[in-house]
């Protein structure tokens, strides 16, 4: 026998232990469909009758009916066309848009920081930036561990 052969007894037990686990767990829900009232229970006149009043409900009768008609063919039609011309329109934006920078990564990431600089900060943000400064260098010495302990 070759290898794989030899797995394939495995793979049947395998396949029939969770075939009867499942057939199993299957049959011990069938009793949850029928439950029945406690006879001894002083409620169980009322439940009994509530449950006898409502068996049958919902029945599809009691839903409402749609507003709306169902559209036809041709009105099903058009919506698909109108969607796939959007959606090959949307397509074709998207084939324009330059996604990658194409050149140096250094030189990109100086026109960034060019064109970040260039932009005016309210002194409320960078009064708030300190602040997160302060906080997060506070944080990090609280963090620290302390010195270890001289045991001699």
């Amino acid at each position: 026998m070759t290898a794989p052969d030899m797995n394939a007894p495995i793979r049947k037990f395998a396949a029939l232990l969770t075939a009867a686990a499942a057939a199993g767990g299957l049959t011990a829900c069938v009793g949850a469909f029928d439950p029945e009232t406690d006879p001894t229970s002083p409620v169980a006149p009322r439940v009994q009758a509530l449950v006898d009043a409502n068996r049958s409900y919902p029945r599809w009768a009691d839903f409402p009916k749609s507003l709306e008609a169902e559209p036809a063919p041709a009105v099903i039609a058009a919506r698909v066309a109108t969607l796939e011309t959007t959606g090959g329109e949307l397509a074709d934006a998207a084939a324009r848009i330059e996604w990658l920078t194409g050149g140096d990564a250094s030189a990109f990431a100086e026109s960034v920081r060019e064109r970040v600089a260039a932009v005016e900060v309210a002194p409320v943000t960078a009064e708030t930036a300190a602040e997160i400064e302060e906080f997060a260098r506070r944080t990090r010495e609280r963090g620290r561990a302390p010195p270890p302990v001289d045991r001699r």
